[in-house]
């Protein structure tokens, strides 16, 4: 009766018989410590571990900010984040702990005085090296790996990453670590975590881009054009130097079934005239660029009043994704939208703590259309090499209102071709172009179908030439229930195209152009544009912006 009295005690009171440890860990990549980092602090007794930092402790960490609990008499972790001074969610795991499995090697070595064995797992893909010992009477490790082999000392990451610890020592009492009052599921935990670590900017959610005249602005979104462009005004905080800036658009069809160009840009109004002046009072207000071949264009190249839309993502919608999915094919399950996302942290100058309008575009004739969601995101970097730079917007063909009469980009049928003249106040280093390039006529001997040689000069000299071009269209061809078969076996969508597919982000391409001095300077594009057959033409769609420090 008295042993059992005692075992009793014993487990209702074990925590505060146990000994209490904290071990400070740090971690290295490459065999160097890692810089300003924030030590792990590992609280242990015979009951619990409690894995959280230095910062945390001190109550100095950043938000959002991550500890874990290990309860050794469930043998099971809680995950606990604090996203915020009101917001606090937690997530239990009773499985993972007695899941893993190690290889238990023969090799031995002491650290920190302790006599340490070694055991080695898989974890997606890597090899993960785990010393531990066993001469102090406790369990635990810097992760929730290893929790039950003994007190891991060191985790090594194939090879080149390591947590190893600098320092054991006995303290009084675990610190107590306030846990949310309610425990959500671990897939919802972990995506307000991630959620939590970036700041979304919403843009478009569900909106419909088509063509009728029933589309109609509202107090926040203005359409234009019959409905094919919508834009709004938004608030961009300020964006640290150095932070990644994506843009994101899902994309499917709500009726139209082609492929169709897009373009997900913002306007320039820090000139007397905008591309918004054009939008509202039409396409005529706006500067006209001609080269001599009878045409007139708008609003296309900077002027000493004017400056052309940014284009931050150049986009294709597939064939009829999502509405016409019901087009079966033996072993093709279709896509049920299309997710286009791209880095733009290079106009971070354009963008950050500036209200700015962002509008989108989908050329289509559809009363359905396209339903479309866009955000843009902005991801803090702790520390950056990279230099501020200076953004001038020079020149873009993509005729954003051709369901308003712009004129498309069909200059490049005349030797002169697109030239832009700007004008520098002070020197810009290491100057690049951000060129977005696509051709476009959709027939055999189409330039959408024919590559064709892109010339770029500057002040009169030849810089670059390429030729854009697509050969991976086949690798999207879940995205395009509605493309057309031919009798050789392909789909409309497999073909390779002048640097564009159905369902993609057409990339830019940076052009070195060097250091520039202040003064004028010209900018020129020559592209051997085909010649038209019939009522088919060709055109192509080209958008630049000089980037420089």
């Amino acid at each position: 009766m008295k042993k059992l009295l005692i075992s009793i005690l014993l487990f209702v009171f074990g925590s505060s018989f146990s000994q209490n440890y904290k071990i400070t860990y740090l971690k290295s990549s490459n065999g160097t410590l890692i810089d300003g980092q924030d030590p792990i602090w590992v609280f242990i007794n015979a009951n619990e571990t409690q894995i959280t930092s230095q910062s945390i402790s001190n109550g100095k960490a950043i938000y959002p900010f991550e500890q874990t609990i290990v309860d050794r008499r469930s043998n099971s972790f809680s995950q606990i984040a604090v996203l915020n001074s009101s917001s606090t969610i937690c997530s239990k795991d009773s499985l993972s702990l007695a899941k893993q499995s190690f290889e238990y090697l023969n090799d031995t070595k002491k650290i920190l005085g302790y006599n340490c064995k070694k055991a080695k797992t898989i974890v997606n893909s890597n090899t993960v090296e785990l010393w531990y010992t066993n001469d102090i009477n406790i369990k635990g490790a810097p992760t929730p790996l290893g929790q039950n082999l003994g007190l891991v000392l060191e985790l090594n990451r194939n090879g080149n990453f390591v947590i190893a610890a600098t320092k054991v020592e006995k303290i009084k009492s675990l610190p107590v670590i306030q846990k949310a009052k309610q425990t959500i599921d671990l897939l919802t935990y972990k995506d307000l975590l991630w959620k939590s670590r970036f700041t979304t900017i919403p843009v478009f959610k569900n909106q419909i881009i088509n063509f009728s005249d029933a589309s109609k602005s509202n107090d926040s979104i203005l359409r234009f054009a019959n409905g094919t462009i919508a834009v709004r005004k938004i608030k961009i905080p300020e964006i640290k130097l150095g932070s990644q800036i994506f843009v994101d658009v899902s994309e499917q069809s709500n009726g139209d079934a082609y492929d169709r160009t897009g373009s997900f840009f913002m306007i320039p109004t820090d000139k007397a005239t905008s591309f918004l002046d054009g939008l509202k009072n039409g396409v005529k207000t706006l500067p006209i660029y001609n080269n001599g071949n009878g045409k007139d264009y708008q609003g296309i190249v900077a002027t000493e009043n004017y400056n052309p839309i940014v284009e931050l993502m150049r986009f294709y919608t597939p064939f009829g994704v999502k509405q016409y999915n019901t087009l079966q094919l033996k072993d093709k399950t279709w896509a049920e939208n299309v997710l286009y996302r791209q880095d733009v942290s290079d106009l971070r100058t354009e963008l950050s703590n500036q209200e700015v309008w962002i509008g989108i575009f989908i050329g289509n004739y559809d009363k359905g259309g396209h339903k479309i969601s866009a955000n843009i995101t902005i991801h803090l970097e702790e520390e950056t090499k990279v230099i501020a730079t200076h953004i001038v917007p020079l020149f873009c063909t993509n005729n954003i209102m051709e369901m308003a009469g712009q004129e498309y980009g069909t200059m490049f049928n005349n030797d002169k071709g697109l030239a832009v003249t700007f004008n520098l106040e002070k020197p810009m280093k290491n100057c690049k172009l951000r060129y977005i390039t696509t051709g476009h006529g959709g027939w055999e001997n189409g330039d959408e179908f024919v590559p064709k040689k892109n010339t770029i000069y500057l002040d009169g000299k030849e810089t670059f030439s390429f030729t854009p071009w697509r050969q991976d269209c086949g690798s999207y061809r879940l995205y395009n229930p509605a493309s057309g078969n031919f009798p050789n076996g392909l789909s409309s969508s497999d073909y390779s195209r002048a640097n564009w597919c159905p369902g993609t982000v057409t990339n830019p391409v940076f052009i070195d152009l060097g250091n520039l001095e202040a003064g004028n300077h010209s900018l020129q594009i020559k592209i051997p544009q085909g010649l038209p057959e019939g009522t088919s033409f060709s055109s192509w769609n080209v958008s630049g912006i000089l980037i420089g420090e």
